[in-house]
């Protein structure tokens, strides 16, 4: 089969289409024909290497976290999906490579996709749609009528969030360029700050909760708007003490994050807030319920380029350029 492969870590190594053999599956697995994949940040970090103090990969390593495609075989245990079924997921963290002509996944971690979606739209959904849901349902309990900040509004993650906190009642300020505006302000925003000539942290003040999608500087600011008792979420900031026991990392990289994350603890202290660092899991089960709020209306994916496999270097330099509308797609069928 035909995927996009890399044999080391690095920034500047290139990504080319390579042969592979097909995937075996187990009991509990299903084969799937990939038909879309989806680029996130979270690939590019891979493929330079960030990410290894918390995912250890063998090479050759298949870039890709989430996919559409059809079931082609199933595990001898696997009695919800049958041959021909279209769905929709993000394999667990160990099982990676969706930019690729098959993967085998667990059956637990795939949904029947959106009826209402292309198979591009749908590749566009798992691992934006699990951070978001998981960390408003999971860590926030986000109510209706609280205040939440979304970092960078007009991205893939972005996009989704937007249109979840207003689904759940949410008044919902954002961050975004010029060009970005009519996109977040579609998608139901109710507050947007120009981050290239405003700064959120004079604009904002008593917020109950900040989704961080940037790490840095926009995450150290983000605790001067909370209220005492507010949260953030971040998905691009320093993993904490806190991650690490719930993550069973082990004593030894829990304490290195306790020490790493030192700055961090001291803002709360301060601010009288609570951070936490968000690692997407995959659930099938709850990917079944965004299908239904997708199904429903109530939520649209955003898509702003889509990519030939043979073009995905050209997809990965456009995603890490910041300029990406939404969400980048490779299509692969």
């Amino acid at each position: 089969m035909k995927v996009i492969a890399i044999q080391k870590y690095g920034k500047n190594i290139p990504l080319v289409m390579s042969e592979q053999p097909m995937p075996s599956i187990g009991e509990y697995d299903v084969l799937v024909e990939i038909h879309a994949a989806s680029l996130n940040p979270i690939d590019y970090k891979i493929k330079e290497g960030k990410m290894k103090y918390l995912l250890n990969y063998r090479f050759p390593l298949i870039l890709g976290n989430d996919f559409s495609g059809v079931v082609v075989r199933v595990g001898d245990r696997v009695k919800t999906f049958k041959p021909g079924d279209e769905v929709y997921g993000r394999p667990r963290k160990n099982r990676i490579g969706t930019i690729a002509e098959f993967i085998a996944v667990h059956a637990d971690d795939i949904c029947l996709k959106p009826k209402n979606l292309t198979f591009e739209e749908a590749a566009s959904i798992p691992l934006i749609g699990l951070t978001t849901y998981q960390a408003f349902v999971d860590i926030l309990d986000l109510q209706k009528g609280q205040k939440i900040l979304i970092h960078a509004g007009s991205g893939g993650v972005g996009t989704f969030a937007i249109q979840l906190a207003k689904l759940m009642g949410a008044f919902v300020a954002t961050t975004a360029s010029e060009q970005g505006y009519e996109l977040v302000k579609s998608l139901g925003a109710d507050l947007i700050i120009n981050y290239k000539k405003e700064n959120f942290e004079e604009m904002l003040t008593g917020y109950d909760a900040v989704f961080d999608t940037l790490g840095g500087e926009a995450l150290e600011k983000s605790f001067r708007i909370l209220k005492p008792g507010g949260q953030i979420v971040s998905i691009s900031g320093m993993p904490n003490a806190r991650f690490g026991k719930e993550a069973k990392l082990g004593w030894l990289k829990t304490t290195i994050l306790s020490a790493a994350s030192r700055k961090i603890k001291a803002q709360e202290k301060k601010s009288r807030a609570s951070y936490h660092f968000l690692f997407m899991r995959p659930s099938g089960a709850q990917l079944k319920v965004v299908k239904e709020f997708i199904e429903g209306g109530l939520i649209k994916p955003i898509i702003d380029k889509v990519y030939r496999l043979e073009d995905t270097g050209q997809a990965f330099n456009y995603l890490e350029s910041g300029r990406a509308k939404g969400k980048v797609i490779i299509r692969i069928k």
